[in-house]
C-alpha cells in the first residue's frame, strides 16, 4: 500500500512553495525579471507605445492574462493574431515567451517586430542557448523547469518507486506557474509606477459579461 495521499492544502502548499523558490534563484549576470519588465513596460507607456503579447500553449494563456491586466492599467495592449491587433511600430513593445528557448512562431514574430523597429522583451528559461534570444532587445530570465529540461520521471509502468518520483508539476508547469506569479507582481509594481488606483483599474473592466 502506498503512502497516504497528500491533503489538498498540502498539495497547494507544495506547488506554491515550488513556484516561490524560482524567484529566490539568482539570475546573475541578468537583472531580476520583475525589475526588467516593470522598467520596460513603464518606458513604453511613457512614450504612449502599445504593448503586443504572444506565447504558445499554456505560456500563451499566461500572456493573455497579462494582456488583460495591462489593459486594465490603461495601457493599449493587443494579443498577436487577434482580429483587432494593429500594426506594430517603433514606439511599441512585443512581450513574448519561449520557455524552452525557441518556438518557430515566436522566433518569427520577434524577428518581424524588430524589423519594424519595435522593442522585444523575451521571457525564457534558456537565455544562453535559445533561438529566440538573438531577436530580443531585453531578455528576462525565469529560471524554471520547462519542457526543455523535463526528465519525464515516473513515466514507467507505475510501480511504487516510480509513483513516488512522479513530479508534482510536470513538463512546463513550473515555468508557466512562475509566469503567472511574475505577472501578478509586475501588475502590482506597474500600478504603483503609473499611479493607477484600484478604482481606476476596476473602471476599465468589461461590463459585457
Amino acid at each position: 500500500m502506498g503512502s497516504e495521499t497528500p491533503s489538498m492544502s498540502s498539495l497547494a502548499s507544495q506547488i506554491c512553495n515550488h513556484i516561490a523558490s524560482i524567484f529566490a534563484k539568482p539570475t546573475d549576470p541578468r537583472p531580476p525579471p520583475l525589475d526588467l519588465m516593470v522598467t520596460t513596460l513603464t518606458s513604453t507607456a511613457a512614450q504612449n507605445g502599445r504593448v503586443f503579447l504572444y506565447g504558445v500553449g499554456r505560456e500563451g494563456l499566461m500572456l493573455k492574462a497579462l494582456c488583460m491586466r495591462l489593459s486594465h492599467l490603461g495601457i493599449s495592449t493587443h494579443f498577436v493574431f487577434d482580429m483587432t491587433a494593429p500594426p506594430i511600430t517603433s514606439n511599441d513593445l512585443l512581450v513574448a515567451s519561449a520557455g524552452p528557448g525557441g518556438f518557430s512562431t515566436v522566433d518569427a514574430l520577434c524577428s518581424l517586430a524588430r524589423s519594424h523597429g519595435a522593442t522585444v522583451l523575451l521571457l525564457t528559461a534558456q537565455p544562453e542557448t535559445g533561438s529566440c534570444v538573438k531577436h530580443a532587445s531585453v531578455v528576462c530570465f525565469v529560471p524554471a523547469q520547462t519542457m526543455a529540461d523535463d526528465k519525464g520521471d515516473g513515466d514507467g509502468d507505475g510501480d511504487g518507486e516510480e509513483e513516488k518520483s512522479r513530479p508534482l508539476m510536470p513538463m512546463g508547469s513550473v515555468y508557466e506557474g512562475a509566469l503567472f506569479v511574475l505577472f501578478e507582481m509586475v501588475v502590482y509594481k506597474l500600478g504603483e509606477a503609473l499611479g493607477q488606483s484600484p478604482e481606476a483599474i476596476r473602471s476599465r473592466h468589461t461590463n459585457l459579461e
